[in-house]
Order: structure tokens, then sequence, then C-alpha cells
């Protein structure tokens, strides 16, 4: 029980080094992104009047990477201490 509960932590942990880690990286590209404008009109016919940021992902996707992830670190655990 001890295993599953490292193991369901450590999950925890990496999905949300990951999240912060998109995160942050979204923010700098957004802060250092400048975009050619003169350019940009000379070469196109219609521009957007929308935009959108990021990308939406089933919220089943992230239960199976969760359940995925557990189960490896479970795995590493284990073995760790079974050398040890």
């Amino acid at each position: 029980m001890k295993v599953i509960l490292q193991a369901f932590f450590c999950s925890i942990i990496i999905h949300i080094i990951y999240i912060v880690g998109m995160m942050l990286v979204s923010y700098i590209k957004t802060r250092n992104y400048k975009p050619d404008i003169a350019s940009a009109l000379d070469r196109a016919e219609t521009l957007q009047s929308e935009v959108a940021f990021g990308k939406v992902n089933s919220p089943i996707l992230y239960l199976y990477t969760f359940i995925g992830v557990t189960v490896i670190c479970g795995i590493i655990i284990f073995s760790y201490n079974a050398i040890i």
C-alpha cells in the first residue's frame, strides 16, 4: 500500500511540473513574440479577426496519463526497494 501511495504522489508531482512548465513556456513565447505586421499586410488577402491560444485535450487523456505514470512510478519504486 505504501508503494501505491508513493507512486500516486509521484504521478501528481510529475503532472503538476508538466502543467506549470507548459504554462511557463507559453507565457515566455507570448511575451517575446514580435509580429511583423508590415509584411503580413502585404502578403495577406484577409486577416483573421480572432486569435486562439493553446489547445484542448480530452480530460480522459489526462486520466490515462495519470494512471500510466502512476504504474511506471510504482514499478520504479518497487524495483528500487527490491534492489536495496
